[in-house]
């Protein structure tokens, strides 16, 4: 393990000096205070902590975060990694797994640093809007499925910086493939595999008891839960365009009272836990068959 150990410090410490580390943990603490700020007096705490994650599961960070996964493999350090590897130091899969676990602790790290003290403002903090509580389950669920999906986002940076080795390029196919697909699987509401739909389904997941004696909570997103969402999906990217936000439809044909009324914390975690295993391990398997 000592060179694992060894890897993933001097991963951790080149990632915490690199400018976009930096910059990402700054424009995310002003992004989120910035919708907090924004709808202090307007949403539930349910569709409100859904909407401090939306940048996280839908946009803009998920770029971020790929670009973080694609560096590793690539480029220059590929050739300053290979007399390392060649000469017996380091295996292969320590250096991967150091490479892979160093921008995974980065990731989860900044995300939980800037989202938790938010949350937890909005679920105690004495508010002028009044409605049903969000629930500590909820709230670990939530941040356990948020950082399953960033996981799962860095380790398919990984994998296409792996297989393409030209960090633009793969960074280019990641973003012009990601979008689309996503959009495809939010069409048939499967949280298990769309992000956007997980953002959707959160406020069901917020509402949540440990378990079923403590309260009854309703299983539905309701029609308000959609409404609000989807408001604030677009007050976010208005923030980010700097253009106001369109008005709300009166009657949204995409959302309806019964989507997510199964929704399962255990399905969405193996939806997302795969498919990220399934590409550490292809990542490996073809870094170890690459000449060096």
């Amino acid at each position: 393990m000592m060179p694992f150990t060894a890897i993933l410090r001097h991963e951790l410490r080149s990632l915490w000096s690199s400018w976009l580390v930096r910059l990402w943990l700054i424009a995310t603490g002003l992004l989120t205070f910035l919708i907090l700020a924004t709808n202090w007096a307007t949403f539930q705490s349910a569709p409100f902590i859904a909407a401090l994650l939306f940048p996280y599961l839908v946009f803009p960070w998920f770029l971020v975060v790929m670009v973080l996964g694609i560096s590793p493999v690539t480029g220059s350090r590929l050739e300053a990694l290979a007399d390392g590897i060649l000469s017996r130091p380091v295996t292969r899969f320590e250096y991967l797994l150091a490479a892979w676990a160093a921008r995974v602790v980065m990731v989860l790290f900044i995300f939980l640093v800037v989202i938790v003290p938010f949350m937890l403002l909005i679920a105690y903090a004495d508010r002028p809007v009044t409605g049903e509580e969000v629930t500590l389950y909820g709230m670990f669920g939530a941040l356990l499925l948020v950082g399953l999906v960033l996981t799962f986002l860095v380790s398919l940076g990984f994998l296409m910086g792996t297989l393409l080795r030209r960090p633009m390029v793969a960074a280019v196919i990641l973003i012009f493939a990601w979008i689309p697909i996503n959009l495809v699987l939010s069409t048939f509401s499967l949280e298990e595999f769309s992000p956007w739909s997980l953002n959707q389904a959160l406020p069901t997941l917020l509402r949540t008891p440990w378990s079923e004696e403590e309260e009854t909570v309703e299983e539905t997103v309701s029609k308000e839960d959609a409404d609000a969402v989807a408001r604030q999906a677009a007050q976010v990217i208005s923030i980010l365009s700097g253009k106001s936000a369109p008005p709300p439809a009166s009657k949204p044909d995409f959302f309806n009272r019964t989507e997510y009324e199964d929704f399962s914390l255990t399905r969405v975690i193996l939806g997302y836990t795969l498919p990220t295993l399934a590409a550490i391990g292809l990542a490996m398997l073809c870094f170890c068959w690459r000449d060096l």
